[in-house]
């Protein structure tokens, strides 16, 4: 009996959290320009492609879509190279200042982001960088989490291996490459998982730096057209798409993101 109202439970919960998503998806195949609530409307079969058609044949979705892969792609790529290298040395050189440095990269989290969006637009500005890709790949190229992820990952892993290693003759570049990258596969496809989400669905720091139409991101580029189209269906298109690559990403590597998660310690 307890088994059966836990599943029920559950069943209640993944319903309600599943519940937007089926109404995005039923909706980008429906022509309406506003939602309804009847549930009779949302599960009839009466779909349509229109919505798409209408997408895909604007040019300035598919760029959005670009801007999108090229602000998110570069960052993961940098962050799960930096990130590894950064939390490896933190996690297994000493030298001085070693942890007080650590903890004050930890502490810079603490500080919300919309409080530096100022300085860094004025920044950028001078930099030039204002409708530019590097506003959004040059601060992301790594990031204090992904390091923290990767240090409280690689403080589990035995000295013994380096020490092996340093006897055969390695030396500290061979050691990174061969020995510890490999290990920190799985810890490594979670900070990669995280940076791509966490870039792909970002729409505050796009929304300041970019303000020509053309250099819009997916995120972005869908909230200005909701307020130009004004219509219901065309956004659930766009969401749909969007949420698609996010989605795929975290079905690969689904195996790699909770190993990564249970071996690194966050709970």
């Amino acid at each position: 009996m307890k088994k059966i109202i836990a599943y029920i439970g559950l069943f209640f919960f993944a319903a309600c959290f599943l519940m937007p998503f089926v109404i995005m998806l039923f909706g980008s195949f429906r022509d309406m320009q506003y939602a309804l609530l009847s549930p009779a409307f949302w599960f009839s079969d009466n779909f349509q492609l229109v919505n798409y058609q209408y997408i895909l044949q604007d040019g300035i979705f598919l760029r959005w879509i670009f801007n999108s892969t090229v602000i998110t792609i570069a960052p993961v790529v940098s962050q799960m190279f930096f990130c590894t290298v950064v939390g490896y040395i933190f996690a297994k050189k000493v030298f001085p200042g070693r942890d007080i440095i650590f903890w004050v990269f930890m502490a810079v989290i603490m500080i919300p982001q919309q409080l530096l969006i100022i300085p860094k637009y004025i920044m950028f500005a001078n930099f030039g960088w204002i409708n530019s890709y590097e506003a959004m790949i040059v601060p992301e190229i790594w990031g204090i989490m992904g390091v923290f992820l990767i240090r409280q990952y690689l403080q589990s892993i035995p000295n013994d291996f380096e020490e092996a290693a340093k006897i055969d003759g390695a030396g500290d570049f061979q050691i990174f490459l061969k020995i510890i990258f490999p290990l920190t596969i799985p810890v490594v496809a979670t900070v990669g998982t995280f940076s791509f989400i966490q870039n792909w669905n970002d729409l505050f720091q796009p929304l300041i730096y970019m303000t020509e139409e053309k250099m819009f991101p997916v995120t972005v580029g869908l909230a200005s057209m909701l307020s130009k189209e004004g219509h219901f269906g065309i956004e659930m298109a766009g969401s749909t798409l969007s949420f698609i690559p996010t989605f795929l990403i975290f079905l690969f590597f689904q195996k790699y993101f909770t190993e990564g998660i249970q071996l690194s310690g966050l709970k």
